[in-house]
């Protein structure tokens, strides 16, 4: 079955950085778009980046500059390298996947930039 785990969220000061990753298995990474979406309590999960199987990448508005989406396919894994953190960057960070015209979403992982 096709599973997504999320990992590397935690807490960071402002302007500082953390990368996260996103391991999938059952699907044929190599062929798959992957996203990363972010939640706060309250709203609608937001897209935050999107990678496809040929490395085409696109970024929402919010983190433009600061943030790059890659993957490593011989490791099924997608990686957000998130830097110069801002406060407004706290959520709960989701990877996604449509295999079979199913979406799949990972467990998510907390980022939290504070002082």
């Amino acid at each position: 079955h096709v599973q997504l785990v999320e990992s590397g969220g935690g807490l960071v000061q402002p302007g500082g950085s953390l990368r996260l990753s996103c391991v999938a298995s059952g699907i044929v990474f190599s062929d798959s778009p992957m996203r990363w979406y972010r939640q706060t309590p309250g709203k609608e999960r937001d897209l935050v980046a999107i990678i496809g199987g040929d490395g085409y990448t696109h970024y929402g508005d919010a983190v433009k500059g600061r943030f790059t989406i890659s993957r490593d396919n011989a490791k099924s894994t997608v990686y957000l390298q998130m830097n110069s953190l801002k406060p407004e960057d706290t959520a709960v960070y989701f990877c996604k996947t449509n295999w079979g015209a199913v979406d799949y979403w990972g467990q998510g992982t907390q980022v939290t930039v504070s002082s």
